[in-house]
C-alpha cells in the first residue's frame, strides 16, 4: 500500500527519497538516506530496521545489489518486504519479496529507483521513473516530488493515500529537506505546499547551522 522513489543528483551530490501510503506517518518508517552514501526505501509490512542496515552495507563498500542480496540471505521475513536502494554513484537495486500478493513493481532508472505495492497498475512505477528522468534540470527535491505526483496521476494505490514524506541529504549529517505529512486526505498536495514554502529557506537553514554568526538576523 505504498509507492515511492529514491534518487540522486550527479551535479549536487544530493541523495533522497519521497514516499506516500494509505496509512499514517509513512516518513517515520520507510525512507532513509545518508549524505555521500545513499538512500533506501523499505516498505510492505515494513521493517524500519532495514533502512539503517542497508545504509551500513553501502557505507562499507557494497553495491546496492550486493547489499540487497546479502540482506536477503540473512534476514528472516524478507519475503514480505519491498526494498529500493541507490548509492552515491547512482547504482541502484530493488527487491520484491516473494510473499507480496498485490499488484507491485520495482524498477531501476537513470540515477533513480522506484517501487510500489497494492497499486492500481504497474504503470505507477513507470510514471515515477519517467518523470524523474525527464526533469533532470530540476533540483533533486523537485524531481522527486514531480515523480511521485506522476505516479499518483497514473493511478496511485488502491486505497486513499493519507501520508507522505520527502527526505533529501546533501553534504551534512543532517537533512537538507525532511518534510512530512503524517495524516491528511490530500498528503501529496500538502507535501507540495510544504516544499514550496521551505524551498526558499533551505540553504539559509544550512547556513544557520554551519555559520550562525553570518546568518541574517531575525527581526
Amino acid at each position: 500500500m505504498t509507492y515511492s522513489i529514491a534518487g540522486r543528483c550527479p551535479r549536487s551530490g544530493m541523495l533522497g527519497a519521497v514516499v506516500t501510503t494509505s496509512s499514517m506517518a509513512v516518513g517515520s518508517r520507510c525512507a532513509w538516506a545518508e549524505a555521500g552514501v545513499g538512500a533506501v526505501l523499505t516498505q510492505h509490512r515494513t521493517d524500519p530496521r532495514l533502512g539503517p542496515r542497508l545504509l551500513e552495507r553501502l557505507r562499507g563498500g557494497q553495491s546496492p545489489e550486493e547489499a540487497v542480496r546479502a540482506l536477503e540471505a540473512q534476514e528472516d521475513g524478507l519475503g514480505w518486504r519491498q526494498l529500493a536502494v541507490i548509492d552515491a554513484g547512482g547504482r541502484a537495486a530493488f527487491l520484491n519479496g516473494a510473499m507480496i500478493a498485490s499488484v507491485h513493481k520495482g524498477r531501476v532508472g537513470h540515477d533513480c529507483v522506484a517501487a510500489g505495492n497494492i497499486l492500481r497498475t504497474t504503470a505507477v512505477v513507470d510514471a515515477m521513473i519517467e518523470s524523474f528522468e525527464e526533469h533532470g534540470d530540476q533540483p533533486l527535491p523537485e524531481r522527486l516530488l514531480r515523480a511521485i505526483e506522476a505516479g499518483n496521476a497514473a493511478g496511485g494505490e488502491l486505497k486513499q493515500v493519507k501520508s507522505a514524506a520527502l527526505l533529501v541529504m546533501h553534504r551534512e549529517s543532517f537533512a537538507y529537506v525532511d518534510l512530512r505529512v503524517d495524516l491528511s486526505p490530500r498528503p501529496l498536495e500538502e507535501l507540495r505546499f510544504l516544499w514550496e514554502l521551505y524551498q526558499p529557506t533551505a540553504d539559509e537553514y544550512v547556513g544557520r547551522a554551519l555559520d550562525p554568526g553570518a546568518a541574517p538576523r531575525a527581526i
